[in-house]
């Protein structure tokens, strides 16, 4: 009897956990769980054949100060970085000779002019003997030839005590329009001339970009062409337009000059940066795709996009057909259209048809 009982309860035990491990089967039952991914709309961008190269950013109003006259600075009024006003003193050459001829001219002309009234005195009391009969006529006309003589000498004086006072004033260098000062080349104390370059004056607004391009691409260019100033990982900070191209080539450098018109508002570029840029030789909209998005595959490219397969989304594989990269993006010339989602994370681990989970 105690082996009956023994046996019943074997059964039960046997029945209860083989209804266990059922129930766990059946709950893992059902498709497998989504894996997450990334993804992008693929958007059309503005892309095309283009050639990257180096350049040089140059100010259109940016000035060289130089002085007008010879001497040693004596004082510096600014700094550089200053932003200074039209006629702004920036430094003083020492005037101590100038004044010097000023006043060697002022006593000149004082001179002239204590002349100038002797003669006149002379010319009227010959005027009144002559008229009297007292002088011959020749008399006179000697004396009218003194005054005039005189005169013409105290005009000329004055011309010249005018042309040194105004010498005077290129002792002080003073600004030309309102601007930045850039770096001073000089100290008190240097000795100048007139082809000392001082300093630097901008005004800012826009600036100049120099493209040397080869000559076998002079027929492509042209006023008009795209160009792109490059930034960071070489994306497009700013969009500009060919405006002059050289009529020929230079003939030390083979290279041709093209200058495009770069608008500066926020000054985020500096007269002489060396900056990377794009000529764009044609465009066209494309899609671009990230580099972390490409799969290759017995040396075919592939990617993967997300489609709706009933209730839940898939990934679908994508040959594709890629032509140059922009930054850190292929330019897809076939496979992708634009407003598909693009799966840019992950692709090593995918499979045509696996369920995905898109995240933005």
């Amino acid at each position: 009897m105690g082996w009956v009982k023994l046996g019943a309860v074997m059964v039960l035990l046997i029945l209860a956990v083989g209804s266990g491990c059922t129930g766990r089967v059946q709950g893992h039952e059902g498709p497998p769980p989504a894996f997450p991914v990334k993804v992008q709309i693929a958007q059309p961008e503005r892309v095309g054949d283009s050639t990257e190269y180096l350049a040089t950013l140059r100010s259109r109003t940016s000035a060289i100060l130089q002085p007008q006259v010879e001497g040693n600075v004596t004082r510096v009024f600014v700094h550089s970085g200053d932003y200074v006003q039209p006629g702004t003193p920036l430094l003083e050459i020492d005037p101590l000779k100038q004044q010097a001829t000023v006043n060697n001219q002022e006593a000149s002309h004082r001179a002239r002019v204590a002349n100038l009234e002797w003669t006149r005195s002379d010319l009227e009391r010959k005027k009144a003997l002559f008229s009297a009969g007292v002088i011959a006529r020749q008399d006179l006309d000697q004396s009218q030839a003194a005054y005039d003589s005189a005169k013409a000498e105290v005009e000329a004086m004055e011309a010249g005590v005018r042309e040194q006072q105004e010498q005077l004033h290129y002792y002080t260098v003073k600004a030309p329009a309102a601007g930045v000062i850039g770096d001073l080349a000089v100290r008190v104390g240097d000795r100048v001339r007139t082809d000392t370059a001082l300093t630097t004056l901008d005004p800012g607004g826009e600036l100049e970009v120099y493209i040397s391009i080869p000559p076998e691409k002079a027929a492509a260019v042209r006023v008009g062409t795209p160009v792109q100033v490059l930034g960071d990982e070489n994306h497009p900070d700013t969009r500009a337009a060919v405006s002059f191209v050289s009529p020929r080539v230079d003939p030390a450098s083979q290279l041709l000059l093209v200058k495009a018109l770069v608008p500066n508002q926020d000054h985020r570029y500096r007269h002489e940066q060396v900056v990377h840029v794009r000529v764009i030789w044609n465009e066209a909209q494309r899609p671009l795709l990230p580099v972390t998005a490409v799969a290759r595959i017995t040396g075919q490219t592939f990617a993967y996009i997300v489609e709706e397969d009933g209730k839940q989304n898939v990934a679908r594989q994508r040959q594709v057909r890629l032509g140059e990269i922009v930054g850190n993006d292929y330019v897809v010339l076939d496979g992708i259209k634009p407003g598909e989602r693009m799966i840019v994370n992950g692709v090593q681990m995918l499979a045509d048809g696996m369920p995905v989970q898109p995240q933005s």
